[in-house]
Parts: C-alpha cells; sequence; structure tokens
C-alpha cells in the first residue's frame, strides 16, 4: 500500500485491496452473476470476491456513519427528518463496464441488512431525445455534455436528497437508439441510489449545482484507451450477432457488416465518437472521484485508489 503523503490517494495493488475483504460473506452465487453480467463481460465469483466485496464492506460502513450522522442532526434540531438516499455516482467509459459493475454492486449492497433498498438509475435516460438532438444538429456528439438534460437530471437528482417519496427517471432504449416515451423508472425512497453514467462526475452546471454535488460516495471505473478500445470492438461484434438483428434495432444496418467491416466500423465510432469523448470529457474528472477502480486487459481490477478523508 503506497501512503505517500503528497497524493490524495491511498492506493491499493490487487492482493492488499482483497484483504480488506475482512469476513465479509459472498451472497451471490453463480446463476445471480450470470444474470448481471453484461455482453462479453468475463467476470467471475472470484473477482467478485476479490474486488467487490472489500468496497461493499466499505460502503456499508459509509452508509452506517451517513445514518448516524442523520440521527445526530435530527436530534440537534428536534425534528424527526425523513431518511434520505445514500447516492453513489458510477462514472467510466464506453464499454469499460461500468453498467455490468453498477449492477453486481446493487446486488451485493442490497444483502446487508440495514439498507435493502438499492436503486439503480442510468444518466442514458437523460439523453435528450433523437429528435431534439437531430434538431439542434448535435446527433453526431450523443454521449458528450451537451446532450444530457443536466436540468432534468439535476431536478430528479434533487428530489432523490429531498426525501420525497416518489421520484420518476425517464427510460432509453439501446435497441431504439431513444428515449422511450411514457416509461419510466420509479424510485421510492430508497435507502442507497446508484447513478451510472458517463457524465456523473462532469462539471456541467446549471445554476451552478453539479451532478456531483448530490453524491455521498463516487466511483470511476478506469482502464487503459487501448484495452477499451478492444472491449469496444468484441462489444461491437457480439450485438452484430445479437441486438443489431433485431428488426427495431436503430442499428440494424450493421448486422449484414462483414467481420472486416465490423471492426473497421467500430474502430471509426471509437476514433470519432467514444475515444473522443473519453479523453476530452470523461477522464479529465477521474481524480474526482473517491474511489478509482483500474481495470487490467483481462477485465479484473488490478489496483485501486481511495480518496484519503
Amino acid at each position: 500500500m503506497d501512503g505517500a503523503t503528497t497524493s490524495r490517494f491511498i492506493t491499493f495493488d490487487r492482493d492488499e485491496w482483497a484483504a480488506l475483504r475482512a469476513a465479509t460473506p459472498l451472497t451471490l452465487r453463480q446463476d445471480d452473476l450470470e444474470k448481471l453480467r453484461g455482453i462479453n463481460e468475463r467476470i467471475d465469483l472470484d473477482e467478485v470476491a476479490t474486488a467487490y466485496l472489500p468496497l461493499s464492506r466499505l460502503l456499508n460502513l459509509y452508509v452506517s456513519a451517513s445514518q448516524d450522522l442523520a440521527k445526530v442532526t435530527s436530534t440537534f434540531l428536534g425534528t424527526m427528518a425523513p431518511r434520505v438516499p445514500y447516492v453513489i455516482g458510477v462514472a467510466g467509459s464506453v464499454a469499460v463496464g461500468k453498467s455490468t459493475f453498477a449492477r453486481i454492486l446493487q446486488a451485493l449492497l442490497s444483502r446487508w441488512p440495514d439498507h435493502p433498498n438499492v436503486g439503480l438509475v442510468t444518466t442514458d435516460g437523460f439523453l435528450y431525445p433523437n429528435a431534439t438532438l437531430d434538431e439542434r444538429g448535435i446527433m453526431h456528439r450523443k454521449g458528450f455534455p451537451e446532450s444530457y438534460d443536466t436540468r432534468r437530471l439535476l431536478t430528479f437528482l434533487r428530489e432523490v436528497k429531498s426525501g420525497a417519496p416518489i421520484v420518476r427517471a425517464p427510460v432509453y432504449s439501446h435497441v431504439v437508439y431513444d428515449i422511450v416515451p411514457d416509461h419510466e423508472v420509479v424510485i421510492e425512497r430508497p435507502d442507497i441510489l446508484i447513478l451510472e453514467g458517463l457524465n456523473v462526475l462532469q462539471v456541467t452546471n446549471v445554476g451552478n449545482e453539479f451532478v456531483s454535488d448530490y453524491f455521498d460516495f463516487s466511483i470511476y471505473v478506469d482502464a487503459a484507451e487501448e484495452d477499451i478500445l478492444d472491449w469496444f470492438i468484441a462489444r461491437f461484434m457480439k450485438l452484430r450477432e445479437s441486438v443489431f438483428q433485431d428488426p427495431d434495432s436503430f442499428f440494424r444496418h450493421y448486422a449484414e457488416l462483414s467481420d472486416e467491416e465490423a471492426v473497421a466500423t467500430a474502430t471509426g465510432i471509437w476514433r470519432d465518437i467514444n475515444g473522443r469523448n473519453l479523453r476530452e470529457n470523461i477522464e479529465p474528472t477521474r481524480e474526482r472521484a473517491s474511489l478509482i477502480l483500474h481495470k487490467a486487459a483481462d477485465h479484473r481490477i488490478a489496483s485501486v485508489k481511495l480518496h484519503k478523508l
């Protein structure tokens, strides 16, 4: 463990981090993991035990401390304020595996007795509809900061943190590549809310409010860009054989590409859109996270950096 005073982070290698699991039990089974894994993900139960359980234990301690602090504040004010959700932000590049990471984290946290109700919302639902992106001439910049309805996202988080009994979020479909009209995710005062997306640590603000203002803890899932590009291409090839075959798929025209054409297309998309967005907008926010998980080329967590309190 590197405890250098010049760094804002404490750095752990894989073995050091795994040891911090202590006696935390593994509450996921193989069949649970199969349901949570994303396309082309290679996470096994050993990885869950090594990388996820220490984080689950840490967050359980943080949530408990937050609940105790809320009780102290209520005692001081002489009121019974509603318990508000502990909000965790999960950021990282396209194809880095943050969606699978968030689902596994949700499953593990919900198995702790003090906070069984764990919600998960992705910021994809806060993208502007395609019609709006087309109207503004920024369809080619989908996923960039300006493609999100940040005002609506901030309103959602403000309602969550105010203890509102019911909060609603829009739904995004990766098949039709657009917001689904008349569909919503309903959040009913969870103990913990995980907000996952590309943009959760970015500094786009509305009225001097930032998305990260509402986080109690934030996580950045990190990897070398060359590894993420390999994963993106592999995922694109899998999607060509599955989701892109759906007649309703926005990317139906990619389904008939040859292997060579598919690799070239995926590489071009990365070069012009996702890689550029990573370098310009996502990666620069990495040091703002409470915790950075760095993945090796095999998708396993190689090191962890925890922000010093």
